[in-house]
C-alpha cells in the first residue's frame, strides 16, 4: 500500500534558513567581540608550541594591536611575549615583541604587530609573559586573524602582568558551550518548523 507523502514548499523552507543566518551570526559576535573579565595565570598543563615558529606551519597572519596603559611605565624593558590560540589546539606563539630602542609599549600607546602562524578558527584565549623588573601594564590586546571563520577579539588587562609567568585569559569552554547552546536551539527550531509545514507533529 501507497503512502502519501506530505509536500513540503521549498519557499518557506529557504525564507527560514536565511532568517536564522543573521541570528546564528549575531550571537557569535556577541561572545566573541570582546573578552570582559578579570586575567588570571595561566594552568599549570599550559605549554607554548614552539613548533609554531617554523616558517612551513605559519601559513596565517594575525594583526596583534596591544595598547599599553597610561598607569605603566613611561617606557619599559621588560621581555614581552605572546600566545594566543582557539579551542582546537591551534596555537600562535610570538616571542619577544619588546624593543626599547624602537620605543614599544611606552606609556599610553599601541604597538601593532603583524604575527604569522598556524590557521585558527575563532580566538578564545591569550596569554602575555613578562620578563624584567619594570612592571610592563597592557591596556587590552585585539587580534584580528584571518584563520576560519574568525572575527576580531579584545581581551582586556589594565593590570600588571606578573613576572616570570603566562598571564591572561582563557574563555574557550564558554565559548564552545555558547556555541554549542545556540546551535542546538537553531536545530530544534528548524526542526520544529519542517515539521508545521509537512503537517505532521514531532515525537
Amino acid at each position: 500500500m501507497a503512502m502519501a507523502m506530505a509536500k513540503v514548499d521549498c519557499v518557506p523552507l529557504l525564507a527560514l534558513i536565511l532568517f536564522f543566518i543573521p541570528i546564528s551570526q549575531s550571537q557569535a559576535r556577541s561572545i566573541s567581540n570582546s573578552i570582559l573579565s578579570s586575567a588570571h595565570p595561566a594552568p599549570r598543563s599550559f605549554a607554548v608550541n614552539t613548533t609554531t615558529l617554523n616558517h612551513q606551519n605559519a601559513r596565517c597572519s594575525f594583526n596583534v594591536d596591544i595598547r599599553t596603559s597610561c598607569s605603566s611605565t613611561s617606557t619599559t624593558r621588560d621581555q614581552i611575549s605572546l600566545s594566543f590560540g582557539d579551542a582546537y589546539g591551534n596555537q600562535v606563539y610570538a616571542p619577544r615583541l619588546d624593543d626599547p630602542y624602537s620605543r614599544t609599549f611606552e606609556r599610553c600607546s599601541t604597538d601593532t604587530f603583524q604575527i604569522w602562524g598556524p590557521c585558527t578558527y575563532q580566538i578564545c584565549y591569550v596569554y602575555v609573559y613578562r620578563r624584567g623588573y619594570d612592571g610592563w601594564i597592557p591596556y587590552d590586546i585585539t587580534i584580528n586573524g584571518q584563520g576560519h571563520s574568525t572575527r576580531p577579539v579584545t581581551f582586556y588587562y589594565n593590570v600588571r602582568v606578573p613576572r616570570d609567568m603566562w598571564y591572561g585569559f582563557d574563555y574557550c569552554n564558554r565559548a564552545a558551550k555558547t556555541y554549542a547552546k545556540w546551535g542546538w536551539n537553531l536545530v530544534s527550531a528548524f526542526a520544529s518548523t519542517l515539521y508545521s509545514i509537512a503537517g505532521l507533529e514531532p515525537h
